[in-house]
């Protein structure tokens, strides 16, 4: 890693700059911003994050197709729908590789572990330990639960850390649940954020390249982990916190990955 000290300034030049709700959009995350209920903002952060790859603003378009059926509150709607009712609701939607089955299906089990636990936060806390050294052991139990009800061989909203993947975008569903600040609108206060790992995607894994935080060829759960011990040592009790204002370099026209770490 380049040298520690310098690399937390200008960090926290980025995050005071960038970690403001002005810079969200466009971001799948400002779906959030509409729902008081926590237990609401579970289920739109679970469908948001799920469907955040591709284009920007196809990510946004699917988004809200799928809330605007669950309204007015998307964690009513899922608790009054049978398995039918899911796949009448959401039939012949589309997102690049996720079809209406897929989001069923995943509703399915967000339902089912909703019955047993009584939140997703539940869920998640079943497979929780404080003991454990990051967040992976409680999201591997909760991604194999919310898969449990899947039809398919391969979910495209339900990555498995079993096989290897980075699993970006449960953990920026887990970064929107726990962390609770300007921009992250928290909820989840028992699950530490000095557990959380990184959101890992090719943008990310650039930067964390480029900062000498891995040398590892793929953008891989062993590669997410690993920048992840790198930011702990910048930012021991919250090693996501960069997280949003780096990924608006990739996203803002203002932002420049490529003069921000020559800047380093």
């Amino acid at each position: 890693m380049k040298n520690k000290n310098d690399l937390k300034i200008k960090l926290d030049e980025l995050h005071s700059f960038y970690n403001k709700r002005k810079f969200v959009h466009p971001d799948p995350l400002e779906f959030l911003y509409n729902y008081k209920k926590r237990d609401d903002r579970e289920i739109v952060g679970l469908i948001a994050s799920s469907l955040a790859y591709g284009r920007v603003a196809q990510i946004l378009k699917s988004v809200k197709t799928i809330l605007d059926k669950m309204a007015p509150s998307p964690a009513e709607f899922l608790m009054n729908s049978s398995e039918n009712n899911l796949i009448k609701t959401f039939k012949g939607f589309k997102h690049r590789f996720t079809t209406d089955e897929h989001i069923s299906s995943m509703l399915l089990g967000a339902k089912k572990m909703i019955d047993e636990e009584g939140s997703l936060y539940g869920a998640f806390l079943a497979g929780y330990s404080t003991s454990d050294k990051n967040i992976l052991p409680s999201l591997s139990n909760f991604i194999e639960r919310l898969n449990s009800v899947s039809d398919q061989a391969k979910n495209s909203l339900i990555s498995l850390p079993c096989r290897g993947s980075a699993c970006k975008r449960h953990n920026l569903f887990l970064r929107w649940m726990v962390r609770k600040d300007d921009v992250d609108p928290g909820g989840w206060e028992k699950v530490d954020p000095a557990k959380l790992i990184i959101p890992l995607d090719t943008h990310m894994y650039r930067l964390g390249s480029g900062m000498h935080m891995t040398s590892r060829k793929q953008a891989d759960m062993r590669t997410a982990v690993e920048i992840t011990e790198a930011f702990k040592q910048i930012s021991p009790e919250d090693p996501v916190k960069y997280d949003f204002a780096l990924t608006r370099l990739g996203i803002r026209k203002e932002g420049d990955p490529g003069l921000f770490l020559d800047s380093i």
